[in-house]
This record gives C-alpha cells, structure tokens and sequence, in this order.
C-alpha cells in the first residue's frame, strides 16, 4: 500500500506543478513563434506581450483586465527608443504585466486595428504618430493613448489608469462610451442625392487656396517635418499640364529639384528616406519605405515623360537600383523597409549611422578633386548635420556646376561617378541597417507600378520584368481560391485577410500593367478584383468602401478610409480606378459609383483640397475631355510602346494585335495588315489615325 500512495502522491504533485506551469506559461512573452520582423524585435524583452488574435481579447475580459494596445513597425525609431528605455525595463514590465493584457501590433500588418487606435488618440490629444499607445477597456474600447513617452512618463500612466481603473470603473467606462462614439463617428460619408456638375473652375480656385500654404524656396508645404506627398504632387503635375498653370508647374518643379538635391534622397546608394525634419528637405528621418520609394519612382517618371529632365531620370534609375539590390527578393516580390537606425563604429544603435560622414573619412576617401567633391555636396554650414556628421546635399545642377568651376560636363559627370563608387565600397564596410522582410500586397501592388510608369518613361525591358515577377507571384500565391486576396507574405506564410488598400492598389497597378503589355489577362483580374472588392467592402447605404471585409472580425469601429495621405486613401483609388473600367468595358454601374463616391466627397475635396488630391484627379476626369486610346493591328505593341513616350494624364489605353478579344472598347477596330490609333472620348471616336503625331494631336489638354 505505501508504494501506491507515494505514486499517487508523486503524481499529484506533478500533476499540481504542470497545472502552475501551464498558468505561468500564459504569463510570458509569446512574440517568438509571430513573423513580424516588428514583433519579432519585442520577442525578449521581459513585457509578457501577445499578439492581437482572439485569445488574447478573450482572455482580457475573462480576467477583466486592461489592455495595453502598442503599435509601430520595424524601421520606426522612436520605437526602438521607448523599448529600450521601458519595454526592456524590469521594473516597467513588472507593472505592466501585473496589472495589464500587453499586445503588441505591427501597424503595417494590421493597419485596421493602427486605424481605430491612432483615431482614438487623435481625438484625445490633437495628433498622432508612431509608437502609439492606447490603454483600452478589457473590450478594447480605450480610454488613454498616446505616443512616445519616457520611463517616467509611461510609469506614472501605467500607475494612474490601474489605479482609476481599480478605484474607479464606471468613469473610465462612461469615458470610452464617449470616446468610441467619436471614433465611429469620424469620417462619417453619407450619401449626397442632390447631383454635382464637377467643374474645372471649383478646381482651381481650390489649386490657388492649396499652394498658399507652400513653400515657393525648396518646394512641398510650408511645415516642418517635410514629407514627400508623392499623389499631391501627381496631381499638381497633371493639373499644371492640362490647366496650363505655370505657377504650380514652378512648385512641383522646385519641390522634384530640391528633394533630389536633398539628404532625403541617398546620393550613394539611391532611394528616398521617409521625411525631413527641415524645410531644405536636408536631414532625413532616416528609414527607408517601400511605399514612399515605389510611389516618388511614378511621379519621377511621369515629371520626366513630360519634361525630360536628366536628373528626374537619374534620380528614377538610382532608385530602382536600391531597390533591386535591398528591397527585392529573389522571388520577386519586395521587402518593406530599411530600419532609420544601425550600428555605429561603437557597435551602438545610432540614427543615421549608415548614412552621415565625417569630414575627416571623406578627406581620407577621396584623394582626388577633393576641393570639387567638398564644393558639389556642400560639406560646409549647408550640409553639416551635427558634431562634425555631414549629411550630402546639392544646391546646383551640374549644367551650373560645371561653368562656376570652368570644367567640362563630361568631366564632371565621370568624376561623380568616381565619387559614388568610392563611397559605396566604403559604405559596405558598415553595418546596415535592419531589413524588415515582410511581403505587403498593397506595398508591392505601388511598386509594380512604379516599375511600371518608369517602364513608360525610360523604356528599360528591366523595369517591366521586374514588374511582371511581382505581379504574378501577387496571383499565383496571395490571391485565393474565393477571389480574396492575403495581405502579407512571409517565410512562405500568409495569415491576414487583405484591406480594401491592398484590393485598390492592385487593381490599379495591374490596369497600368495591361497598358503597356496589352496582354487582356491583366485587366481581366483588375475587373474580377473589383467585382470582389464590391461584394464585400461596398456600403450600398452610402457608396463608399469600407477598410476591412465583411468576413473579417469586427473591431469598436469599422472605419472608411477617404483622405489621400501619403498613400491615397483606398475610396480615392477604388474610384479612379471605376471610372476607368468603367470605359475599358462600357460598364455605367461602374461609372455611377465613381460618380457618386465623388459627389459624396465634392464639399470637403474643393474645401481642403491637399488632403484630397487623388479626388481631384478623378474630379479633372469628369470636369475635363478624358480619352479613350485604342490601338489596334499587327503593329499595336510598338505603336503603344511609342505613344507611352508622351505625357498623357487623360487617357487610357488598350489594344490589340488580333480581333480575338473581349474588350467592349476595341469591337470592331480590327482592320486586317493595318494598325489604326483610335482616339475616343465617351465611346465617340475621331477619324483613325496610323501616326503618333496625329493621334496626339486629337487628344486635347
């Protein structure tokens, strides 16, 4: 008997132990098994952080417990900051996990759940920005938030809301009843019945209030920081053409000029930081976003389809050689972003520490022409940065540059080229930054046409195929069986239903793709893509697209996303992109949504019309002549490849080299052992043209 009962015993108490480790396991850090690279960073720090999923909202009501909501994302340095002075922090974690459910969130995977918190903290305190912390009620609604705090700051938040929380339940409830209220209520659209007769003079008394707030100096607004608007200035640059406006074909000159010139572009190794904090475009924010480089490539290739300028097209080829050599992988698709921080010569996370000189190393480096190279990237009052850091910056054209110092162009241009090369290898010898190697469909459907719209420009096979990679594996491995689409990709995994963003996006990219290779089978998935996306995002009560699906779980708020930001919003691109499908297949439910969605919009678009200009774009469609170019024969590919050569912002195109096709726009176009140009505007077309010039001719500003 004795032998039995010390089993039993020895059971119990084992038995007794696996149940308090399985309780202890619930208390721990689980970020190791996410593929975030942003999660991944918080995997050991001493905050028992979770992920958002349903068990852990879950287990936040069953213990009734607060949650901490932390969002960022990989390359943000402010991050890095606040985690290492509190999340690293023993006695930080220590409180938070007593007394908190911690979830961390990559706001580039989840940007619904970053929408509603970062709304929430904007009507708390004004703005926003990234880190962001909320504090929400165990149902997630939030009842404080924030951005970047010190240890001290966030201590004394963390002890303050438990505290009430503990005290005082029902005001911290009463407040988010009233908060939640005002976030599902921001950015209401409601349906405008009465009809809009857009036109083209509401649109530059809107232009002429927008460029009162700019910077006539060094280009972009007149605040600080600075940020590439890449769609804004699309649209100014269309509106200068087809308005004839000089003023603000000046603007967009001066801002393309001065951000090339710029620290905010890479003069060694090519592409666009995310901002600058000064008005010179000067001294960046150091990280590098797939999304600001694909975006500022379209616009750079569309400024110099129309005006051929050389350093637009430099600045385009050095871009998409960073890109292809940091941001692509080697199936094709591309990597999110560059961390603003890296190690520095003291192995210490530093900003900007792949990036800033000395001038003691660069005098060490180049031993020829140093006089030249310190005069062209302006190693003086202009381009010192801090404690003897120089971030490059021109302030000349090379044209300028070579009479002020009595040399050849060539010359110049070989010794740059010298200098670029020199400070490359020296460069490698660093420690690069941290690569955030998620695959975002959205990202990559902007870089497809950005790839794309410099294919149009520089006519390099290069850039198309590079294009094409990412376009089909998007097909082949993020779009499912039922139509929908994956938002992210990562070591061969795909786990987030897609956002209306990432169906926008898309759609638009592959109607740019079909209008340089012709090839049906891309606008064929851009309409099945759409039909989709008004399944299961479309708000027939209002005409608008909601962010997230119908099959996604509900958040405290299910927003709509209509300002164009640095990405335009997914209403302004799904609406565009309407209207063009609406003429590629003589679709009028098409064009009455895109109709109605900008009718919707007409007051605040013409009221505030920086946050809103990819609205405009389609408000020039509708308020000026919009074509429809059809080129069909034998000859049509190159003919199109030619025709891309000229800056057309109100056109489509679409094409043939054979009669079997099934595009309402080219019936009955084919011609046998010819090829005819058909310019068309609302299905009625102009005499048939077989010369570029000619067809240009008939399509008018």
């Amino acid at each position: 008997m004795i032998p039995k009962i010390k089993t039993f015993f020895f059971l119990s108490l084992l038995l007794c132990l696996s149940c308090n480790q399985i309780k202890k396991n619930k208390d721990v850090n689980e970020l190791a098994k996410e593929t975030s690279p942003y999660l991944l960073q918080h995997a050991k720090n001493p905050v028992n952080w979770k992920a958002w999923n349903d068990k852990t909202l879950q287990r936040a009501k069953d213990e009734n417990k607060l949650i901490i909501i932390s969002i960022g994302y990989s390359a943000c340095h402010w991050c890095h900051v606040m985690e290492e002075e509190s999340f690293e922090n023993d006695s930080i974690a220590k409180i938070m996990n007593k007394n908190f459910i911690n979830i961390k969130v990559d706001r580039e995977e989840r940007p619904d759940v970053d929408n509603v918190y970062m709304n929430a903290v904007q009507l708390m305190t004004g703005s926003g920005g990234w880190p962001l912390n909320c504090i929400a009620l165990p149902d997630g609604r939030p009842i404080f938030g924030g951005t970047y705090f010190t240890k001290n700051q966030w201590k004394k938040v963390l002890l303050n809301i438990s505290k009430l929380y503990s005290e005082n339940p029902q005001k911290a409830i009463d407040f988010a009843t009233k908060l939640t209220k005002g976030i599902q209520q921001s950015e209401l659209i409601t349906i405008k019945k009465d009809k809009v007769n857009f036109k083209d003079t509401h649109i530059k008394k809107a232009v002429s209030n927008w460029l009162k707030n700019t910077d006539s100096l060094y280009g972009g607004s007149k605040t600080t920081p600075k940020f590439p608007m890449p769609n804004a200035l699309e649209f100014l640059l269309r509106y200068s053409y087809q308005f004839n406006d000089f003023k603000t074909k000046k603007h967009v000159k001066t801002t393309l000029t001065k951000m090339a010139y710029g620290g905010i572009y890479d003069h060694i190794n090519g592409g666009f930081s995310r901002y600058s904090v000064d008005k010179k475009w000067h001294i960046p924010h150091f990280e590098k976003m797939l999304y600001d480089n694909a975006q500022l490539v379209s616009l750079y290739s569309k400024a110099y389809q129309q005006s051929k300028n050389e350093l637009y097209k430099t600045t385009i080829e050095e871009t998409l050689n960073f890109v292809a050599k940091e941001l692509t992988a080697k199936n094709g698709t591309f990597f999110s972003s560059l961390d603003a921080d890296s190690k520095n010569h003291e192995s210490k996370l530093e900003e900007g520490a792949y990036y800033y000189w000395t001038k003691k190393e660069l005098q060490n480096l180049i031993t020829h022409n140093y006089t030249l190279f310190e005069d062209y990237y302006n190693l003086n009052n202009l381009g010192l940065w801090e404690k003897n850091k120089y971030i490059l910056i021109r302030n000349s054209s090379n044209k300028e540059f070579s009479i002020k110092h009595k040399i050849k162009i060539d010359t110049l241009l070989s010794s740059i080229k010298n200098w670029k090369t020199i400070l490359k290898k020296a460069r490698a010898k660093k420690i690069k930054p941290s690569l955030d190697d998620k695959v975002l469909t959205s990202w990559n459907a902007l870089m497809i046409k950005g790839y794309t719209d410099a294919y149009k420009a520089l006519k390099n096979k290069k850039y198309l195929n590079s294009a094409l990679k990412s376009a089909n594996f998007i097909l082949n491995n993020q779009l499912q069986k039922d139509g929908s689409l994956y938002r992210n990709y990562k070591n061969n995994k795909s786990s987030i239903n897609a956002y209306s963003e990432d169906y926008a996006t898309l759609i638009d990219a592959f109607i740019n793709l079909y209008e340089v290779t012709l090839d049906e089978k891309w606008l064929k998935e851009s309409k099945k893509l759409m039909n989709f996306t008004l399944e299961f995002f479309f708000n027939k009560e209002n005409n608008m697209f909601y962010f997230t699906s119908n099959n996604d779980k509900e958040l405290i708020a299910r927003k709509v996303k209509v300002y164009d930001n640095v990405i335009a919003s997914p209403n302004s691109i799904l609406a565009n992109c309407l209207f063009k499908l609406s003429l590629y297949y003589s679709n009028v439910n098409y064009n009455k949504i895109a109709n109605q969605m900008l009718n919707n919009m007409n007051d605040e678009v013409l009221k505030t019309p920086s946050n809103y200009s990819n609205w405009l774009n389609l408000m020039i469609n509708y308020s000026k002549p919009f074509y429809e170019v059809a080129i069909v024969g034998d000859k049509a590919l190159p003919l199109t490849k030619k025709f891309l050569d000229y800056y057309n912002p109100n056109i489509i195109i679409s094409g043939s080299t054979t009669k079997n096709n099934t595009i309402p726009l080219l019936k009955d176009k084919f011609v046998e052992n010819e090829t005819y140009i058909y310019v068309c505007n609302l299905g009625m077309c102009k005499l048939p043209q077989q010369e570029i010039k000619k067809a240009i001719k008939l399509i008018f500003k």
